[in-house]
């Protein structure tokens, strides 16, 4: 574990490294919490699975760009340390799967050497910053969203301000009208506009706030119709500091943004985030756009001659899955990825392709797919006749056959039921008796595991959710069929109905009634059109009812596809079992650490983050001794309002002042080295009080 520590150039990194690393042996010993330590090794990429003693590693890649060198570099560390297998998510990750934890330290610096990072692609802080992967290149943008939604990644990359939210917090960039990053899904989503304002045209967005899927799934609602752009990251630290301070801690189910506006009301909380927003050091921030180049020079490409001994697949594959880009002459290229997963012979050959016939580029997509850009025409027979040996010219990129699918069962801890054997078996459907549906990109399909969905199965025209159900004494997987949703544009989208639960067995003739039902039934509208002009839930409902039934199961219902054994529902443990510590311990040590953190900020002229450090260290304090009392803390509001009452009005604790005087100077006073240092002396001062009292009680 100690080789890499002499390799990584950037120091943070490294001391990010480093820290994993004795945090681990740290857990091993006994000197963490299990709770605790799951918090930390999430923040970097590290996520138990379902299966005991190994780890999903999730590679955060922003907005799904990679370039070859860092393709390559994601194939070492997966030979390396896992299996050989890439996973695609629906957020333009890359997943890894079966590593061992004392390895991922220097797994993680393996993939630094190439600036890509696992930091924050799990856990409660800002997920992957994801963005519609034509943005660039698209000619109905109105501007590449691509350095906005860069900026916003490097901004709240291990800002203290998003390191231990209540919840994950997701944000999204849509390039166009069309929505393909799916705002309306998002806990922020930003949609690329252009106004005219005093005769001049600005860049901006209409942004969208609170949406959210899971077992509740809401809808964004519209917070600005036009935010220039320069204010887009002070919103979003404000809404983070909002969010941090007044979320919900302890009810995981009711931990998202969306329920905070909810409780709130839109109006109250947009009050809450204005004033939050004038304690902020940069009511505007600048975004740099240079260095994105959507003009590469191709023109020294020698494209190689080749001879398309199948001209009828090449022209159905130039209609179906190659786009023109803005750029004159130049194409993307769509590349469907069943179920998100590909190998390292793939992976490898395509590096070498866009490295040396394209633009170095490709962008993973939000439906697992690839997209390689900046092609010349006159290559395109070319990546033809290479990407066809690959198995990477299947028609129907993003389509109705390319389902988009979560790991389900095979490796998440959460899942229910196969998500990604439902996929595969309803994707043979699809080809082998629908076959007109194959490139047909208005109807689109989602499954999955769990309630969760990852598979964002609750905004799709057909989705279906991992279940179970009982017959008799035994427990069979079982599908929950949805109907009606999906992207309407615009930040408009519609969410789908719950409509049955079936066998997972029989999905795929559930599937079958209802595409018969819309050839037959549509008149050429599309699916969300036809799926209310039928009447909506009820009518198909009655229809698939007789597919619900379980008096009449026989013996394979019970094995659950892609399996060979007898269904169980089972939630994995993925982790090893911690002992027993004192938990206020730890949170006062862990105070310590952040009091120390932004000492550290201060002295490297970081003011913001030495502020929010030394408010996070008193929060943590407060939290601390109010455990040990036995009062719950479910919010940082609570802590300080439940502190304030219980030992600064009780007598316990003299402040000088009372405790929330005492903590808000945070959103009081503007960001000075002044006032930071004031502030981290008061949160010293107040760790030693606590820490005195805590000594005092223990001794009596």
């Amino acid at each position: 574990m100690q080789s890499f520590r002499s390799e990584i150039e950037n120091p943070i990194v490294q001391k990010d490294i480093i820290e994993l690393g004795d945090k681990i042996q740290q857990f091993y010993d006994g000197k963490i919490d299990e709770e605790k330590f799951r918090s930390l090794r999430l923040a970097r990429g590290v996520y138990g699975q379902r299966q005991f003693g190994v780890q999903m590693i999730r590679i955060k890649l922003p907005y799904g760009k990679v370039t070859s060198d860092q393709l390559l570099r994601i194939c070492n560390v997966s030979e390396e340390y896992s299996r050989g297998r890439l996973h695609i998510t629906t957020r333009q990750d890359i997943q890894i799967h079966y590593v061992s934890l004392d390895r991922t330290p220097e797994l993680w610096a393996e993939l630094e050497k190439s600036d890509i990072t696992l930091r924050e692609a799990c856990g409660n802080a800002v997920r992957n910053v994801t963005a519609s992967p034509d943005a660039g290149i698209n000619p109905e943008e109105p501007f590449d969203v691509t350095p906005y939604a860069d900026a916003v990644f490097k901004f709240f990359l291990r800002n203290p301000i998003c390191q231990e939210l209540g919840r994950k917090f997701k944000v999204s960039f849509s390039s166009a009208e069309d929505d393909t990053a799916l705002s309306y899904m998002h806990d922020i989503g930003f949609i690329a506009k252009i106004k005219v304002i005093d005769g001049k045209l600005v860049l901006g967005f209409k942004v969208m706030l609170a949406g959210g899927l899971g077992s509740q799934p809401r809808l964004a609602d519209v917070a600005f119709d036009f935010l220039e752009a320069d204010k887009i990251i002070p919103y979003m630290e404000s809404i983070l500091r909002v969010f941090d301070r007044y979320g919900e801690r302890s009810k995981r189910a009711k931990a998202r943004l969306k329920f905070l506006v909810k409780d709130l009301g839109l109006e109250a909380f947009n009050e809450i985030v204005a004033k939050e927003q004038l304690a902020l050091s940069n009511q505007t921030v600048a975004i740099v756009t240079e260095g994105f180049n959507n003009n590469p020079d191709v023109s020294k490409i020698t494209a190689p001659e080749v001879v398309i001994d199948d001209v009828a697949g090449y022209e159905a594959w130039k209609a179906n899955n190659v786009f023109a880009q803005k750029q004159d002459g130049l194409f993307a290229i769509g590349i469907k990825v069943n179920i998100g997963d590909f190998y390292l012979p793939e992976a490898r050959a395509l590096a070498a392709l866009i490295k040396e016939y394209a633009a170095d580029e490709l962008r993973f997509t939000l439906r697992q797919n690839i997209l390689v850009r900046h092609v010349r025409e006159d290559l395109l027979p070319f990546f033809y006749t290479k990407l066809k040996e690959l198995g990477f010219t299947e028609l129907g990129y993003e389509a109705i056959a390319d389902i988009t699918a979560c790991p389900g069962t095979d490796t998440c801890n959460l899942g229910i039921a196969s998500s990604t054997g439902a996929a595969v078996e309803l994707e043979k459907v699809l080809r082998a008796e629908y076959p007109e549906f194959a490139t047909e990109s208005d109807l689109v399909i989602k499954i999955s595991g769990c309630m969760n969905a990852c598979g964002q199965h609750n905004l799709c025209n057909i989705g279906f959710q991992g279940m179970s159900v009982k017959a008799g004494k035994y427990v069979a997987p079982a599908l929950q069929v949805l109907l009606g949703g999906g992207t309407l544009g615009d930040g408009a989208a519609r969410i789908a109905d719950k409509v049955i639960k079936v066998p997972s067995k029989r999905g795929p003739e559930a599937l079958r009634l209802i595409l018969n039902d819309y050839i037959e039934n549509s008149g050429g509208v599309d699916f969300i059109e036809y799926y209310e002009s039928r009447g909506g839930q009820k009518y198909f409902y009655d229809f698939l009812k007789p597919l619900s039934t379980t008096d009449d199961l026989v013996e394979s219902d019970f094995i659950d596809w892609g399996n060979e054994e007898k269904y169980e529902k089972a939630v994995g443990t993925g982790e090893c079992a911690g002992v027993v510590i004192d938990l206020v311990a730890t949170l006062l040590y862990d105070s310590k650490e952040k009091l120390n953190n932004a000492k550290e900020a201060l002295e490297g002229g970081k003011l913001s983050d030495a502020i929010y450090f030394a408010y996070s260290s008193i929060v943590h304090t407060a939290k601390a001794i109010l455990t040990a009392e036995g009062t719950k803390t479910n919010t940082h509001n609570k802590i300080i309002s439940d502190f304030n009452e219980i030992f600064v009005q009780g007598g316990k604790i003299d402040l000088g002042t009372d405790f929330e005087s005492f903590i808000y100077q945070i959103n009081q006073n503007a960001q000075s080295e002044e006032f930071a240092k004031s502030y981290i002396a008061d949160a010293e001062k107040f760790f030693g009080l606590i820490e005195a009292y805590r000594q005092a009680e223990l001794a009596e």
